[in-house]
């Protein structure tokens, strides 16, 4: 009997019959891992995007609801808001305000959207956010 790895040729045909199955499996599942990664990191950059969007409008609207304010304070401080604070994750803000009366004129409420893009990954791919804050506007009364 003889002492050693394979017993034949037989057996040393066999044993390479899987020669390259790591590699191909590697093949396989190395771009499925990256894609995974790269989706999980532009979801991250979309949710940022649209975090930062929210926060640029609610500036905004707490600009344009006092008492007083110009009429163009909301949209001046939601857009320095995103361009300041958001620069990294709002490309491209824009800012738009709307007042409504509801009841009269004792009562308006005012609403700011804000939009702009993500930063994406893939050439060509433009994710659109839009947010939008409203709230009444502050009117002091004599008791």
């Amino acid at each position: 009997m003889r002492s050693g790895r394979f017993r034949g040729p037989r057996l040393r045909r066999l044993a390479r019959r899987d020669d390259g199955a790591l590699v191909l499996s590697y093949v396989i599942i190395v771009p499925v891992f990256m894609l995974v990664i790269m989706v999980i990191i532009q979801g991250a950059l979309w949710y940022l995007a649209r975090e930062a969007a929210l926060a640029a409008a609610r500036q905004g609207v707490d600009a344009a609801r006092l008492p007083g304010a110009a009429p163009g304070a909301g949209t001046q401080a939601a857009l320095a808001f995103a361009r300041s604070d958001a620069s990294g994750y709002l490309l491209g803000p824009s800012a738009a305000s709307s007042a409504t009366g509801a009841g009269g004129a004792a009562t308006t409420t005012i609403q700011i959207t804000v939009t702009g893009h993500v930063p994406t990954f893939v050439p060509g791919l433009v994710i659109n956010i839009r947010q939008a804050v409203q709230a009444p506007a502050e009117k002091f009364v004599a008791p």
